[in-house]
């Protein structure tokens, strides 16, 4: 471990300027990723700001029904949630596919977001790595890429976004609320994270020192008949091979409208906008739900080892589907 100061924001203005000119400090929110990358010598900080007293950890109801999760609010608090589990069951499902009890005791909502990937050549800092080496090139793509990216990436970065959370949230349209050095602001999932196109080292649209300080949930009453799934290797806690958070409105048997996410599949949370519009409108059915799956997944362009995540994907997909529907 690398010698490093500590600090302890109080607020987010003071997190901000805190970090303000200082390339080289990071926020510590629950530190469950974080501490992680340090011990590996990925993240090399030499300032470490506490946050985990700056943003709130408090989940309130606003008077038109939408929900605020303040960015300090623990995992396990998360998923335990009452309103959580009534209104949004896909967010709930989600925290708790995503790690152990131990882990999500500690995470918070603002860190969860911003998870770098597990892919093993950008976890080697020994290996070349566009995400913290860039132009040292991307050897998964001819290397270990099993269970990297099929769709969205380039050649630059096949890594995938690990969070299950981020898949819940993208399928929710939810608000991520931002205190940077202009001040506070909103940006919307999906649009939060970014494909990695040329620049891999860049997960998300935030600004040097931008701080995540909320998140805002919709009032999406549909979204109370939700479902997280996730397809993992081992039945403990492990990273998504492919998962699919998907909630359905349904009336005489007809969708009017849904929400779809895909995790486990691209370098962002995978908004499946285009099979949410083949099915606004048509019959529940699987015949369907295999129509806009198929539709969603055309766009794929899966590496040798990781081509079993189309199909996987698509049954799981319509597998979601029609359970929700039944």
């Amino acid at each position: 471990m690398r010698p490093f100061e500590y600090r302890r924001a109080t607020d987010a203005r003071s997190a901000v300027g805190a970090l303000r000119g200082r390339a080289d400090a990071m926020y510590l929110g629950g530190g469950t990723n974080l501490v992680d990358l340090m011990r590996l010598g990925v993240a090399t900080p030499a300032v470490l700001v506490d946050v985990s007293r700056a943003t709130s950890d408090a989940i309130e109801e606003s008077g038109d029904g939408d929900l605020l999760i303040g960015a300090g609010v623990r995992n396990s608090d998360l998923a335990a949630h009452p309103v959580v589990r009534r209104r949004y069951p896909m967010l709930a499902q989600a925290v708790l596919a995503g790690a152990s009890g131990q882990i999500r005791n500690m995470a918070t909502v603002g860190g969860n977001l911003l998870q770098r990937t597990r892919c093993s050549y950008f976890q080697d800092v020994a290996k070349p790595c566009n995400k913290h080496r860039p132009g040292s090139g991307c050897p998964a793509r001819e290397g270990d890429h099993r269970n990297l990216a099929i769709i969205g990436h380039s050649a630059s970065c096949v890594a995938t976004h690990p969070s299950d959370m981020a898949v819940a949230l993208a399928a929710l349209g939810a608000t991520v609320h931002i205190e940077g050095a202009d001040g506070p602001r909103t940006v919307p999932m999906p649009g939060l994270h970014r494909l990695p196109g040329d620049e891999p080292d860049r997960d998300t649209v935030l600004e040097p020192g931008d701080l995540i300080t909320a998140v805002e949930l919709p009032a999406l009453p549909f979204a109370a008949v939700s479902r997280y799934r996730k397809v993992r290797d081992r039945a403990s806690f492990a990273f998504a091979v492919v998962s699919v958070a998907a909630a359905l409105d349904l009336a005489d048997g007809v969708v009017r409208d849904c929400r779809i996410a895909l995790g486990g599949v691209a370098h962002v949370p995978w908004r499946a906008a285009m099979a949410e519009s083949a099915l606004r409108g048509a019959p529940a059915t699987a015949a369907e739900f295999s129509r806009a799956a198929d539709l969603e997944l055309a766009a794929a362009r899966p590496l040798p080892e990781n081509a079993f995540k189309v199909p996987l994907a698509r049954n799981v997909l319509v597998r979601t589907l029609s359970e929700l529907a039944s």
